[in-house]
Parts: structure tokens; sequence; C-alpha cells
């Protein structure tokens, strides 16, 4: 039931997705999951390895299982919001420096002002969060990214002595489908190692940890496409 809500509201591409990595060297970050074709990768001439690897390795779908591992703490994994149509399920804001902890609370009671459902998570690092806004059904991802443009706009005009230096993108963070790529990838919630420090879990408005992540997650609401429209509308009709 857990992995069922869980994919119900963290929706992106489910014929890929991405896993965290991290190199003996202290880099990480976040590539794709793959099947990759090692025949065919070492039959090819050097020079004609990356082409082929290319050309033979195949995306893995996104599984249950694959949620139960991020949500266990045995692997840590991202979704591509933008689907291959340019639709979305969610909008997430993604706030990340000094000031992450106002910025966010500030463009959540805007949220709560303008009747927006939304759900503020701790990123990863604890030295942030991301602001969860769901759909009812995909919506044009131009369509989400304006209606997170209204709400970064009232949120400025309503705190314009601080600024929301802390913003840093939406996810998606494109319009279209980028030739070749997926788009911008946002790292999943709720994985269990930083949930260990209070990380990568959902705060209230008085950034308290809700004590019953599920029960918080299956009382999320979520918005319609035809009060995203309504927003903007009446926001362009009022300059």
């Amino acid at each position: 039931e857990k992995v069922a809500l869980f994919r119900f509201l963290f929706r992106g591409r489910e014929d890929v997705y991405a896993q965290r990595w991290e190199s003996p060297d202290g880099r990480s970050g976040y590539s794709p999951k793959t099947d990759r074709d090692w025949q065919a990768y070492y039959a090819a001439k050097p020079e004609d390895r990356k082409r082929v690897d290319k050309e033979t390795r195949k995306n893995i779908p996104l599984t249950d299982g694959a949620i139960h591992a991020h949500l266990a703490g045995k692997q840590t994994l991202g979704v591509y919001p933008l689907l291959l149509d340019e639709t979305c399920w969610f909008l997430a804001v993604d706030f990340d420096k000094k000031t992450w902890m106002e910025d966010s609370a500030a463009f959540l009671a805007t949220c709560r002002e303008l009747k927006i459902p939304a759900a503020l998570e701790r990123s990863r690092s604890g030295k942030g969060a991301h602001i969860w806004i769901f759909f009812e059904r995909p919506v044009p991802a131009g369509l989400a990214r304006r209606l997170g443009s209204l709400v970064l706009t009232r949120t400025m005009e309503r705190r314009h002595q601080l600024g929301l230096d802390s913003y840093d993108r939406f996810f998606p963070n494109q319009d279209t489908m980028p030739k070749g790529g997926f788009g911008n990838l946002i790292a999943l919630p709720l994985q269990k190692v930083p949930r260990e420090s209070g990380f990568t879990e959902f705060l209230d408005d008085e950034m308290r940890v809700y004590p019953d992540q599920w029960s918080f997650l299956a009382s999320v609401r979520r918005t319609t496409r035809s009060a995203a429209e309504r927003l903007i509308s009446e926001a362009l009709q009022h300059g």
C-alpha cells in the first residue's frame, strides 16, 4: 500500500528512472538505470565503443521492487518528471541556499493563500527543501511551470524586502523534451538512510516533521488543470 501511494504521487517517466551512484574519489550523481550489452561493447573497436554502448543500452522501467528498495534504504532513486508528451504529474520547487527555510515557508504560505495544495519536503542534504504540487491528471509542463512562477512572483511581492535567494529551479525545468535527453530529474523522498536524520521527510508549516509520513501523504490533495488555468488567467487579468 505504501509503494502504491508513493508511486501514485511521485509519478514521472515509468519507462526509465535514475539511480544515485558514488565513486571511490567522493564524487556522486544520478544516472539512468540501464541494461548494457557488454558483449557488443567489447566486440566493437575501441573508437566505436561509446557509440555502440549508446545504441545498445536499454532503459530499465521503474518497478515496485525498485521503489521498495529505495524506501528500505538499499538504493536512492530519482524520477524524470517530464513525460514523453511533455506533460507532468507534479511540479516541484527547489530551495537550496542559506535562507531555504524562510523562503520555502513563504512559498508554502502563498500556496495556502491561493488554495494550491502543496507539500514541503526537507531535502537529502538537510540544507534545502522541495515543495511538491501534485496534479489530478498530467498537465502541460509549461502550464505547471507558469503556475510555479505565479506563486514565486506572489511570494516575492509579499516579502520583497528579503527576496527568494534560495530558490534554485523547478522540476520539470523544461517545457519541452530536450533532444536526446530526459529533462532534469529529482531525487525521490523518504529514502531510509537520510530519514534517520529527519531528511527527505515532509514537514508541516512550522517546519516540524509529520509524525506519520504516510498518513500525511494519503491526505495530500491534488490540483486540477482547470484550477491552475484559472489562477494564471486571473493573475494575467490583474497584471
